[in-house]
């Protein structure tokens, strides 16, 4: 499984960090999530049904939603707000390049809420009814998602960069 596994991660190891990134907005974390996905992946019975992909961007997203609620994360939250400056000047690379990008910006700057059904739908490109089954909820609430997180980013984009996320 060793060179089957190295594979897999030459593969999808970009996406996935990058899928990772979008929820907690920290690279090295992102690569820790990505790292962990990769770990549970090598010690799980995977059989092929589906796409590898999927399965793999399910994995990120979960362990990506769990961190968000574990303590550490809360912790880093707190000490953000109380010593903002020392954290401003230690931003790594990513959120930097992120920021330069003002659709990526925009993005980031969604409640997670709105912000995973704009990653998983545009960059993911996932049906509405795949998103939908993923997340627990009814169609027509991913869809009202889908719209509010539009309008959202609507207010943050120039019209330029506004034309790249419009309603097909």
């Amino acid at each position: 499984m060793g060179g089957i596994l190295e594979q897999i991660i030459d593969e999808h190891g970009e996406h996935l960090l990058r899928l990772a990134y979008f929820y907690v907005k920290n690279r090295q974390t992102a690569e820790d999530i990505v790292q962990e996905v990769f770990i549970k992946f090598s010690q799980c019975n995977y059989e092929e049904r589906g796409q590898l992909r999927a399965f793999l961007s399910t994995l990120t997203i979960n362990q990506s939603k769990d961190y968000l609620k574990s303590w550490h994360y809360k912790k880093l939250l707190v000490q953000e707000k109380v010593f903002p400056m020392k954290w401003n000047k230690q931003r790594d690379e990513l959120v930097v390049a992120e920021e330069r990008s003002s659709v990526g910006a925009a993005i980031l700057k969604l409640s997670l809420l709105y912000r995973e059904p704009i990653v998983l739908y545009y960059f993911e490109e996932m049906k509405i009814h795949d998103i939908a089954r993923l997340l627990g909820v009814s169609d027509n609430t991913v869809k009202t998602r889908l719209r509010r997180a539009r309008e959202a980013l609507r207010s943050y984009l120039k019209q330029d960069e506004w034309e790249v996320l419009k309603d097909e």
